[in-house]
Order: structure tokens, then sequence, then C-alpha cells
């Protein structure tokens, strides 16, 4: 049995962010939570990564309670660790605390096998102008699909 590929986007961050380079990691979840963010009940707009005791963590994270998950249901609001290669932790915290960027979640996908991957971005905050022009493009780019679909 072959089971689908899930997305969930954080459309928020493509708009607030510049990404400057992509990573995957693993993510340490409940049965509860996973079984809740298989059903879509998952909002992570407002979420960044933190580094606490040399380990990645994800905060600002909602994920809602399992329907049917009993008194050994999960806090929504709590904090996942991350998982990644060591050098690859190294490098991300070395960037955040030089240049100042932040880590942001862009995407989160439960794989075939069942693992939530959380796509995360070493970001750089966007000006007012970049956000104006990402609109601008946007409505442009609606405005030509319109124009010639009739």
């Amino acid at each position: 049995m072959a089971s689908k590929i899930i997305t969930y986007k954080n459309k928020k961050a493509y708009f607030k962010f510049e990404f400057v380079e992509k990573f995957t990691a693993g993510m340490v979840l409940l049965g509860t939570e996973i079984k809740s963010v298989r059903e879509g009940k998952i909002n992570f707009s407002d979420s960044y990564c933190v580094f606490r005791n040399g380990e990645l963590w994800v905060t600002g994270v909602h994920i809602a309670e399992y329907v049917l998950g009993t008194c050994n249901n999960h806090e929504p609001k709590r904090d996942r660790k991350l998982l990644l290669n060591h050098r690859e932790l190294i490098k991300l915290q070395k960037k955040v605390t030089e240049k100042g960027l932040t880590i942001v979640p862009v995407s989160l996908t439960i794989n075939e096998k069942g693992l939530a991957k959380l796509d995360i971005a070493l970001a750089k905050g966007k000006k007012m102008h970049d956000k104006r022009e990402d609109i601008k493009t946007r409505d442009n780019k609606r405005d030509l699909d319109r124009s010639n679909k009739y």
C-alpha cells in the first residue's frame, strides 16, 4: 500500500522573508500530533527556530489536539525538537549568530513512509519596498493570466 505525500506550506514566510539557504529536518512528534497533522490541523505561520543547548527547536507551531485522543493528548503549542546532522547544526548556528539571520519553517511534508519532514530556511527579513514589489508582480501575473484565459 503506497501512501500519498502530504505537504503544508507557510505562505506568510514567503511574503515576509527572503530565503538564503534551505534545509530539510526531521521533527520529533508524539503519536497524537502526527495523527492531527495528517488531518491538516497545523498552523505554523508565526513560528521560528531557536537553538537551545546546541539543539534546534521550533517554537510557535500549533498542532491542534487529536479529536480521538484521550487523556494522553498533546499540548498544542509545545516546542518541538528538529533533527539535523551535526555539521548542519554548526553551520546554521554560525550563520545565525554572525549575520543576524533567522531560521524559519517553510513547509511540512509527510513522506510515503509516514515521517514528518520540516523544510526550514535560513532567512533574511524583507523590507517594505520588497513586499510591495512582490505584490505588484503577483497582481500583474494574475491580470496576464486572466487576459490569456479569454
